[in-house]
């Protein structure tokens, strides 16, 4: 066997029997058996070895990296490295029939982060506002800024959910200057879903010719019977566009992947501002995840409970943690995150930055166990100190 995948095998099935072991499961047990089978990091980058050395709960990332399956696609597809035009694992032919559309209602992009600024290029020009709530995923807002477009933000409601009800009034309001409507779900940064009747509700309660972007990102952490994903909507014929991500269950943050699901006239309007930089490794990488549902399944379990683990341990202590149904949290620290933040990097500990106008909610994503006894470690500490200015 190659030894980079004897390697990768060892690193992926190791790790999961360290976590299971952690969680107090059997590692011989049938879910390790069935084993074999965009974030925007800020300018400078870490060292090799300060990097290695730190505990990543930044970015709500996969913390175990790709299975075998995914590495062995990947070292295969080096032989087209050198090659234009060359075969990709008919990649969007096997997303097209995962989700039971054609072809032409797909398009690929440079992780989902790229299809949110196609989102914003396709339909913000000419002063068009994007509405949305905050907080939220705010990669849409910064590019609308950055074309000099604007945007209709929303508060989330006392518990932290989306304010359906508000949207689709604003949107009404505002219905001739609205360039399309963006949804997270579930929301990034609190973990709260929208339920599948209030996305129904959005899109009923607002004109049908405004597009709907609903990034679905965290969709394969949900275990919440009240969420659906929205894709079949576009089989419907509604102005929606799903976008997905290989960059958190399928631990390919770094390789870039993710794609589109929508009408096929607003993937025509779409493709145009599109990059077309997705490399020949990624695209194999990705219908290989695609098909190794079994290695999700063993992440998203061991995520879950380390997810239910630390915050039972959080809440035991005192502090409000925002129910999630994502690869992270949030708990309030009860003081200014920025400042806490820096002292959890001092630890060696990353966290999430401040998200307005929650400044004293502190994202956490779910790492490895390992990770998780630091992060704990390093809060009890922190939250013992008095608080710094």
């Amino acid at each position: 066997m190659d030894l980079r995948l004897e390697v990768s095998r060892r690193t992926f099935l190791g790790g999961m029997a360290t976590v299971l072991g952690y969680l107090g499961i059997n590692p011989g047990s049938h879910l390790l058996a069935q084993g074999n089978g965009a974030a925007r990091p800020a300018q400078g980058r870490p060292k090799v070895e300060e990097y290695d050395a730190l505990a990543k709960l930044h970015f709500n990332e996969n913390p175990y990296g790709p299975p075998e399956s995914v590495m062995k696609a990947m070292t295969q597809a080096f032989k087209y490295a050198n090659r234009y035009g060359y075969p990709d694992g008919d990649i969007v032919e096997v997303i097209a029939k995962l989700h039971g559309v054609a072809k032409e209602n797909v398009m690929l992009g440079a992780g989902s982060g790229e299809i949110l600024d196609v989102m914003g290029a396709t339909f913000l020009p000419g002063d068009k506002k994007v509405l949305g709530v905050e907080p939220t995923y705010s990669s849409v807002y910064s590019f609308a800024t950055g074309i000099k477009a604007d945007a209709i933000k929303i508060p989330l409601l006392e518990d932290y959910r989306q304010d359906i009800p508000a949207m689709i009034r604003a949107t009404k309001k505002h219905y001739r200057e609205i360039g399309f409507v963006y949804l997270c779900n579930p929301n990034n940064p609190t973990g709260r879903i929208i339920p599948r009747q209030e996305v129904r509700q959005l899109l009923d309660g607002i004109p049908e010719d405004v597009p709907v972007l609903i990034d679905e990102a965290y969709h394969h952490f949900v275990d919440h019977s009240a969420y659906a994903t929205s894709i079949p909507y576009v089989a419907e014929g509604r102005q929606v566009i799903v976008t997905r991500t290989f960059s958190k269950i399928a631990a390919l943050a770094g390789m870039r992947l993710g794609y589109a699901i929508a009408p096929a006239d607003l993937i025509k309007q779409m493709q145009k501002h599109g990059t077309g930089t997705i490399n020949a490794l990624v695209k194999w990488a990705g219908v290989a995840a695609l098909k190794d549902t079994q290695s999700q399944a063993q992440v998203k379990r061991i995520t879950l409970e380390l997810r239910r683990k630390t915050t039972a341990e959080l809440e035991g202590m005192g502090y409000q943690v925002i129910p999630s149904e994502a690869n992270f949290f949030m708990v309030h620290v009860r003081r200014p995150v920025g400042p806490v933040a820096d002292e959890f990097k001092k630890k060696k500990v990353l966290v999430g930055r401040p998200f307005p106008p929650m400044t004293e909610h502190l994202r956490v994503s779910v790492g490895n166990p390992d990770e998780m006894r630091r992060f704990m470690t390093a809060f009890k500490e922190i939250m013992a100190a008095p608080a710094s200015s």
